[in-house]
């Protein structure tokens, strides 16, 4: 049915001419033809309704005519219009018995179960009612229509539902009691689900209503109360819709409640937010920014309240009251999150009186739920980047990065509660992590002598503060190998504390990352804290963790990479005390790190793993020749001895060690196959691995061991040419003393001195090195030119080697 009703309806054009009791013809004006509202009667007696006559005699001046009666036509010395009152209260009387009959046919139409049809009337009427003056909208009101009509919306009929948000806004234009009447009860939240309907006339006609109950400013309250109101709002607003103008003025309108303008701006309609930030009064004010700092706001819009009100926020945190400071910082501490609305807060000057709140004390000081909020905004200043070395704190000059600031920072860490030591644990994290800040921060750490309360902290209760101190000490740890060394061989309890941190879970995390980072930077050579990690048992921890890792048995994250190399770092600190320490011989031993450090050398994309590993190698296979089990030749046997005994298997005997030789046991490179791995390492673009490499490799031509089956194993693994190139190339003065070394060697054999004379580039690197180089690898160049007969052997002191 409802789409036989589809159409417009002219209703004023249809009840100007419906009554119920016929009219007089003294009610018809002889111009309008149409009941008078106002009758008024002229000289020639004859009576038309104001506005028509007054209209008549307008034509008839500007038509240069005399003014003439429109009925007797007879010309008028007077235009003087003469009220009929009798006349105009007998229309009066007679339209309202007529209204009072129509008004109770709608009654009875809007009731329900009526057809829609007769309910399309009643409200057409009701429009035509309302629209002749204000009174008849009070009576509409008085006689229970709005609630009738508001039951309407949730008619079936499309049709219908237009027609009752168009009575509806007609009913309360202008009138603020019957706003109120139509936004009683539920009726607020059914008018706003028509917005979020597609653009249709059921939503614009809900527009135009709610922008006229939005003039109320009771009203406001109520509208913005209703869940998902002003989010739709807000969404058109910005969606561009077609009532974008009218949606606008909506928003204005609700602008006169605080809650409204809160969910603005949780909606992202921040602008009257920061307005009464910047303007209102100042209960508004503190108010306002309370509720900036609960907000969770994106990035772009961070910057843009920074850019809008940030020097206003930072001026109330410099000189306003204990209240206003804590809205101030709040707010602050919200929008200084991300990089850039940090910067534009710096630029505003925040810093200094941040500082200066930090660290006052006394009666002046601020409360420590307020310093903590401090530590947060200074936490996230520090972490944008900007060059605090030139940013003043005060007229001295100092800045973040001075000793006396730092000095404070350390004594307010070490004198405060856990959330604000976490904090600025966390601003020193971050001051750490420049590589242009980090030296300022270790200068102060060392003169503050705070290394051990530092450590202490590994041991805190709360894993946030851990976290935050390993980071810290291992971002300082490269600097302050030696110092942190020492402080936690004093301390053997927190050495274990870092030893538990990388043992406790299988599941790898950025404490756990930091921890295994920090062991590493520790100076690798020092045996007594060497010892303390072995009975800690954080190699075996160290190797079971690289083998789960290496073999895919634990679960990759972002920190398994720092983690994995950290560990291999810690378990390579075995190999530097094989001699001094027979633990790590029998741990060794044990885990066959041999073996594993020969396949670490195939991780590539991790050169920091292959270069530990290589460095590794060249100290076990510095060990293999005194752990070599050397068969020692039994003495002459007697005749029935010599029948019957069985020969030695000469498949066993190590022709580089001369013994009985694994990789395991003794850690030989050619049992581990390890020489062919080093080799393809020697062409790699990292220098410190070829580095790395290349020592290795020189620890099968030593002295101690078969030269010749040294140069023999390495021209096996094709390794001869690269090592030449190494010398050739000349990259860097350690590579070229460690080629010079081994090409030394590998030219005692007559067969590879009499080949490499004809190249004469290897000739002329040795003779670079003979004039250049320090003086043992000039010494050494000497030799090996000798070799190539390049110089002539004036000692005559070496030996030919065949």
């Amino acid at each position: 049915m409802a789409e036989d009703l589809e159409g417009d309806f002219n209703y004023d054009d249809q009840y100007s001419e419906r009554f119920h009791e016929k009219a007089f013809d003294a009610f018809i004006c002889p111009l309008t033809k149409q009941i008078m509202q106002d009758p008024v009667i002229i000289e020639s007696g004859c009576t038309f309704e104001r506005e028509a006559i007054t209209k008549w005699f307008r034509e008839c001046v500007d038509s240069g005519k005399k003014p003439i009666c429109p009925l007797t036509q007879k010309e008028l010395h007077s235009t003087d219009l003469n009220p009929s009152i009798a006349l105009q209260n007998a229309i009066e009387e007679w339209t309202r018995r007529n209204e009072a009959v129509e008004l109770n046919r709608a009654s009875t139409s809007l009731t329900p179960g009526g057809l829609d049809r007769e309910i399309l009337w009643a409200l057409g009427y009701i429009v035509h009612f309302c629209r002749k003056n204000d009174a008849n909208k009070n009576a509409v009101r008085d006689l229970g229509f709005i609630p009738m009509i508001t039951e309407k919306l949730k008619n079936s009929s499309r049709t219908v539902r237009s027609k009752a948000l168009e009575t509806l806004r007609v009913i309360a234009e202008d009138n603020d009691e019957n706003k109120e009447a139509v936004g009683a009860e539920d009726s607020i939240r059914t008018i706003i689900k028509f917005l979020s309907q597609e653009p249709s006339q059921d939503r614009e006609l809900a527009v135009s209503l709610l922008y006229e109950l939005s003039k109320s400013e009771i009203l406001c309250e109520k509208i913005g109360s209703v869940y998902g109101a002003i989010l739709i709002l807000v969404g058109m607003a910005s969606s561009k819709s077609e009532n974008i103008s009218t949606v606008e003025k909506i928003l204005d309108n609700l602008e006169k409640s605080e809650e409204n303008i809160k969910q603005m701006a949780e909606n992202g309609r921040l602008q009257p937010l920061l307005t009464l930030l910047l303007e209102g009064s100042p209960e508004r004010q503190l108010s306002m920014g309370s509720y900036l700092g609960e907000l969770v706001l994106a990035n772009d819009v961070k910057l843009f309240v920074a850019q809008t009100v940030g020097s206003s926020l930072v001026n109330v945190m410099k000189s306003g009251s204990i209240q206003a400071k804590e809205a101030a910082l709040k707010a602050l501490n919200q929008i200084s999150s991300n990089e850039a609305s940090a910067k534009v807060l710096i630029e505003a000057g925040i810093l200094p009186p941040l500082v200066k709140d930090l660290f006052t004390a006394g009666i002046k000081q601020l409360p420590m739920r307020l310093k903590e909020v401090a530590a947060s905004i200074l936490v996230n200043l520090v972490s944008s980047g900007a060059d605090f070395v030139v940013i003043p704190l005060d007229d001295n000059n100092q800045t973040l990065v001075s000793d006396e600031t730092v000095h404070n920072l350390l004594h307010l860490i070490r004198n405060t509660g856990p959330a604000i030591e976490c904090k600025l644990l966390q601003v020193l994290v971050e001051l750490t992590g420049s590589p242009h800040l980090v030296t300022d921060i270790v200068t102060a750490v060392k003169s503050s002598g705070a290394t051990i309360s530092l450590i202490q902290f590994i041991e805190a209760y709360q894993k946030d503060i851990r976290a935050a101190s390993l980071k810290l000490l291992r971002n300082i740890s490269p600097y302050m190998g030696n110092e942190l060394a020492d402080a936690l061989r004093g301390s053997p309890g927190h050495l274990g504390s870092l030893v538990k941190v990388i043992s406790e879970s299988d599941t790898i995390f950025e404490e756990q990352a930091a921890a295994a980072a920090l062991l590493a930077d520790l100076p690798n050579r020092d045996t007594g804290l060497t010892r303390q990690l072995l009975e800690k048992g954080a190699f075996r921890i160290a190797a079971s963790k690289v083998v789960s890792i290496r073999n895919g048995e634990t679960r990759i994250n972002r920190y398994t990479d720092p983690f994995f190399e950290g560990l291999v770092v810690v378990l390579s600190r075995v190999t530097y005390a094989l001699q001094d320490e027979p633990r790590c011989v029998a741990l060794a031993r044990e885990y066959n790190v041999a073996a594993l450090f020969t396949d670490l050398l195939q991780m590539n994309g991790h050169d920091k793993v292959q270069i530990v590993a290589a460095s590794a190698l060249q100290n076990l296979s510095q060990e293999s020749r005194r752990l070599t089990r050397i068969i020692k030749p039994p003495p002459p046997p007697g005749l029935f001895k010599r029948c019957c005994m069985k020969p030695p298997l000469l498949d066993e005997i190590c022709p580089l060690h001369k013994g009985i030789c694994s990789v395991r046991e003794n850690f030989c490179l050619l049992e581990g196959k390890a020489v062919e791995k080093l080799v393809s390492c020697l062409e790699h673009r990292n220098e410190k691995l070829v580095e790395a490499s290349l020592g290795a490799l020189c620890t099968i031509l030593n002295d101690g061991v078969d030269i010749a089956e040294g140069v023999l194993a390495l021209c096996q693994a094709e390794g001869i040419r690269p090592v030449l190139d190494i010398l050739i190339e000349n990259r860097t003065e350690l590579l070229q003393q460690r080629a010079v070394w081994a090409v030394e060697r590998i030219l005692r054999i007559d067969e590879i001195a009499k080949e490499v004379a004809g190249d004469p580039t290897v000739a002329s690197a040795l003779v670079e090195a003979f004039r250049n180089a320090d003086f043992v690898t000039r010494q050494i160049a000497e030799r090996a030119l000798k070799h190539t007969e390049k110089l002539p052997n004036f000692s005559d002191t070496l030996q030919k080697i065949g």
